[in-house]
C-alpha cells in the first residue's frame, strides 16, 4: 500500500486529489496539511511513502517544508513531490536542490498522475526528458563545482550517472550498459550515496552542477582516476 501525505492550502485541490487517490486498492492518503509547517509535522507522525507538497503556501512554503523533511533522518524514506501551476520555474529548481524526488503540474491528467505517485514511490525521479533538458540549459552557463565523493565514483558508476542525467530508468541502463537491472540499480544506488544525493532527481542535479555530466555531451562523462 503506498501511503500518501496531501499538502496544500487550496481545500478543493486537496479533495480533488483524495478523491483520486482513494479510489485506488493500492494507495491511501493518511493525513492532509493546509501549510508546509503542519504538512511536516505530518509527515513526521506519519511516515508516508510520497508527500504532495504545494510550492506556495502561507506559514511554511513547500521548498522549505521540502528542506526539512530532506535533512530528517527519520523521514529518509518520504519521497516529497512538489506540486505547482506553473510547470518548470524557479520554485521547482529550489525546491529539486532542497532534496524533492520530482514535481507534477497541477492539471495533470488523473492516469498520469496516479502514474507519477507509483513512480515516485518506487523511487524514482519524475523527471522526464523535456524537464531534463530544461536543467540542461539552466546549468549550461553555470561554473562548475566539483562537489564531495565526485573523485571516488567508477567508470562504471559514472556512466549510470550519466545516463540518469538522461532520465533513464534502471532497466534502460542496464540494457545501455548491458548489464542486469540489479546491476544497474547497485551503480546507481552507490554513485548517490558517494555524491550524498538523496535521490535521482537530486543525483540529476549533483552531476551538472559538478560538472560530471555536460550539456554539450549528455550521454558522456568525464574519465577519472577511479577504477572501472
Amino acid at each position: 500500500m503506498i501511503r500518501v501525505l496531501l499538502v496544500d492550502d487550496q481545500p478543493l485541490i486537496r479533495s480533488g486529489f483524495r478523491a483520486l487517490l482513494d479510489n485506488e486498492d493500492d494507495i491511501e492518503v493518511v493525513a492532509e496539511a493546509a501549510d508546509g509547517a503542519a504538512g511536516v509535522a505530518l509527515a513526521r507522525e506519519h511516515v508516508p511513502d510520497i508527500a504532495l507538497v504545494d510550492v506556495q503556501m502561507p506559514v511554511v512554503d513547500g521548498i522549505e517544508a521540502t528542506r526539512r523533511i530532506a535533512a530528517d533522518p527519520a523521514l529518509a524514506a518520504v519521497h516529497v513531490v512538489i506540486l505547482t501551476n506553473y510547470g518548470l520555474d524557479e520554485y521547482v529548481f529550489d525546491a529539486l536542490r532542497a532534496g524533492a524526488a520530482g514535481f507534477l503540474v497541477k492539471d495533470i491528467q488523473p492516469e498520469d498522475f496516479l502514474h507519477a505517485v507509483r513512480v515516485a514511490a518506487r523511487g524514482d525521479a519524475l523527471l522526464a526528458p523535456s524537464i531534463t533538458r530544461k536543467l540542461i540549459d539552466r546549468y549550461v552557463s553555470r561554473p562548475l563545482h566539483p562537489g564531495p565523493g565526485l573523485g571516488e565514483l567508477t567508470n562504471r558508476e559514472r556512466e549510470a550517472v550519466a545516463l540518469v542525467a538522461q532520465g533513464l530508468s534502471n532497466d534502460e541502463i542496464a540494457e545501455h550498459m548491458v548489464i542486469s537491472p540489479l546491476t544497474a540499480k547497485t551503480h546507481v544506488n552507490r554513485a548517490m550515496t558517494k555524491l550524498r544525493a538523496r535521490d535521482r532527481a537530486q543525483l540529476v542535479v549533483l552531476a551538472y552542477e559538478s560538472g560530471l555530466v555536460t550539456p554539450a555531451n549528455r550521454a558522456g562523462f568525464h574519465s577519472g582516476s577511479s577504477g572501472a
